[in-house]
C-alpha cells in the first residue's frame, strides 16, 4: 500500500518549534510531489486581545504574513506553499480550540498529511500548538507527523 499525498498541512505559531515542523512538512511534500499549506494559529491571549480591540490588527497581520513568508522561503522550489491564519480560540464558540481549527482547515484544504509541532508558544500567549498536538494526533483522519 503506497501513500498518496497531494497537500501537507503544517500549523505554525511563530515559534522555532513550528518552523522545524514546517521544514519537516516541506520535506514530506517534496518527497511526494505535493503542495504545502501553512496555517498560522493565533493563541487565546491574542484572540481575546483582538476581540477586545487591544491589538493593532493591521500590525499583527503584517507580522504574521512576514512570518509565513519567511516559513515559505524554507520550502524547496518543487513545493508550492499556500498559507492562511485562524483564531485558535473563540470567545463566542465554545467548541473552537486549536485542535479543531487545525482539523477543520485540513478538511478545507483537502490535506492528506499533517505535520505538527509538539511544542508551541509559551508564556503570555499560551501553549497554542502544544495543546493542539494531542487532539490532532487523536482525531485526525490523515497521517500525522508530530515533531
Amino acid at each position: 500500500m503506497s501513500l498518496e499525498v497531494d497537500t501537507v498541512l503544517v500549523p505554525v505559531d511563530g515559534t522555532d518549534a513550528s518552523v522545524t515542523a514546517a521544514e519537516y512538512a516541506f520535506a514530506v511534500a517534496d518527497r511526494y510531489g505535493a503542495d504545502a499549506h501553512a496555517l498560522y494559529v493565533f493563541g487565546e491571549t491574542v484572540s481575546r486581545s483582538i476581540n477586545a480591540g487591544e491589538v493593532d490588527q493591521a500590525e499583527l497581520a503584517e507580522e504574521t504574513e512576514a512570518f509565513l513568508a519567511d516559513v515559505a522561503e524554507l520550502a524547496p522550489d518543487t513545493v508550492t506553499v499556500e498559507s492562511s491564519m485562524a483564531y485558535g480560540f473563540s470567545t463566542s464558540r465554545k467548541l473552537q480550540h486549536p485542535g479543531s481549527v487545525i482539523l477543520d482547515t485540513a478538511d478545507d484544504v483537502d490535506a492528506d498529511f499533517l505535520t505538527i509541532p509538539r511544542e508551541g508558544l509559551r508564556g503570555e500567549t499560551g501553549d497554542v500548538l502544544e495543546k493542539a498536538a494531542e487532539y490532532v494526533l487523536l482525531y485526525a483522519s490523515q497521517p500525522v507527523l508530530s515533531v
